[in-house]
Formats: C-alpha cells, structure tokens, sequence
C-alpha cells in the first residue's frame, strides 16, 4: 500500500518540498470583516505591509471537516493510506476538525487506514515532522512507519523565535494589556518556543537583537548535545533581518547555509514581525 501524508498550512512547507514529496496541503482560513479566506490564497507581503494599519488583528479558523473529507476521499480512492500530521491539537481545532472529517469518510472506506499524529507545534517545527513522514512514504514504508518518524521528530525538533514587540500578542489577546505595557516600557522581548504543545516562553531578555543573540546560544547547545540534522530561520515581516540572522548566527552553527522560510499567514497574525529558527537534531532533545 502506498502511502500519502496530508498536513495544514500551518507547517510552513515551501512549495517545492510540497510537490517533491506529494504532500496533500489543507489551508487554515483567515477571517478578515467577516469574510473568511484560505490563509495559502494571500499575499504574505502586502498583507503584512498593511497589518500595522489595521484597527483590529484578523482571526484566523480551522478548515472544515469537508475540506479534509475531500481531500482524504482523492487519497483513499486510490487505494493509499494516510498520515495525517497536524498542528498543536493545543494551539487549534484543526487536529479535532480533521478527525471529524476521516469519521465521514469511514462508511464509503469502511477499511481505510489513516494514522493521525500531532506535531504539538506549528510553523516548520510542524514541517519537519511532516517532511519525516513523507520521505518515508517516498521510500516505499509502511504507514505505521512513516507515522513513527514523525513521532519521532516531533522530539527531535525545536522552534525559537523572537517577536519585535508585543503589540500584536496582545492585541490577539494572547498576552495581557498589563504585560505588554511592561515589556514596552523595559523593551523585554521575550524568546517563544512550544512545550507540550503550547506557547511557552524560553526566556526574555532586552531587545530583540539580544533575543536572537540568546536563541543562537541555546541552539548551539542543543547541537552540541544532539547534533544537527536541518535547520531554517523563520520570518514574519522581516526578510532582510531574518536572512542576516542566518548568515551571522545561524550558519556558523549549522555549518551550511540555511534557508529563510516565511512564517505560515495564521502565525505570523498573532505575533506580529519576529525571527526564529526550527530546527531538527539527530538525538532526542526530550
């Protein structure tokens, strides 16, 4: 049986890894004035250019279970099992939305296989688990295999990432309007990861150059325990910075260049212009 892996836009994949690997692609939606929208169908730039002129932040939503029924209906009809990985379960309902739409798929493909596998994160931390599980399916592996890598990558993998202000964290309501003024006042950029498949905060320091200077150390010394298997910086908003990240911080770690991929539209909402770095180790980090 072969086997198609099926993830969301919230994992960042860039299009070649997409049509390279046959990854089927379900888009978040963006919710702008009421009108909703695949979040893959906007422009990143011109979208971001205008975001600091907005009254309100854009809510973003889970596809419907019918977009994920049509989609695993194309796969299971030609015969292909599925891997389904997903983003945090804990950050959106996408992981819950996409089982509801494999139980309507159940009475037309009553022996379907389908593996669901949380990546407790987003953005390329989410990708790479992805990636994982479509390189073995290229391979020719089983399902239950190709869902064990990317459970195993899940704990080989980490994402830091360091917001320019908090500005558009609270204005989303993902932090206080106490906290932000706080972290204005004292310019505390705090450095963000995902832990047990939630935001967590990885430590705080002030400004954002002293941030990313912070997050360079402690990937260094993920690589230094686990070694090093792929890495990308990560950027909303902020290209150019994201890219002299890399060559000044970021390579000399890695020791070959790495590449600058977009934050996915339905993160990069909710934290405003940041710079991080996903990467993948070849030991367990947990």
């Amino acid at each position: 049986m072969s086997v198609t892996v099926v993830t969301d836009s919230a994992s960042s994949l860039t299009r070649e890894d997409i049509e390279r690997l046959g990854i089927e692609v379900v888009s978040l939606r963006m919710v702008e004035d009421g009108v909703s929208v695949p979040d893959m169908d906007v422009d990143l730039d011109a979208f971001y250019r205008r975001l600091p002129g907005l009254r309100s932040v854009p809510t973003t939503s889970a596809p419907s279970p019918a977009e994920f029924a049509e989609v695993f209906s194309h796969v299971l009809g030609r015969g292909d099992g599925l891997v389904v990985v997903l983003i945090s379960a804990r950050l959106s309902s996408t992981y819950e939305v996409a089982g509801l739409g494999a139980a309507m798929m159940r009475e037309q493909y009553p022996d379907a296989r389908i593996e669901f596998v949380d990546s407790e994160s987003n953005s390329m931390q989410e990708g790479f688990a992805v990636l994982a599980a479509a390189e073995c399916a290229q391979r020719g592996d089983s399902l239950e295999e190709c869902a064990a890598a990317a459970r195993a990558t899940v704990r080989r993998t980490r994402f830091l990432f360091a917001p320019a202000s908090l500005d558009y964290l609270a204005r989303g309501g993902r932090i206080s309007g106490a906290k932000r003024l706080i972290g204005t006042v004292l310019k505390i950029t705090p450095m963000l990861t995902a832990v047990d498949g939630r935001t967590a905060v990885a430590g705080a320091v002030r400004t954002q150059r002293r941030a990313l200077a912070r997050i360079a150390e402690l990937m260094r010394a993920d690589v230094t325990c686990c070694g090093i298997r792929r890495a990308v910086v990560q950027a909303v908003a902020d290209h150019e910075g994201a890219v002299k990240f890399a060559r000044e911080l970021i390579e000399p770690i890695v020791g070959l260049p790495v590449p600058v991929v977009d934050v996915p539209l339905v993160v990069g909402i909710h934290v405003g212009p940041a710079i991080g770095v996903a990467y993948e180790t070849i030991d367990p980090l947990r």
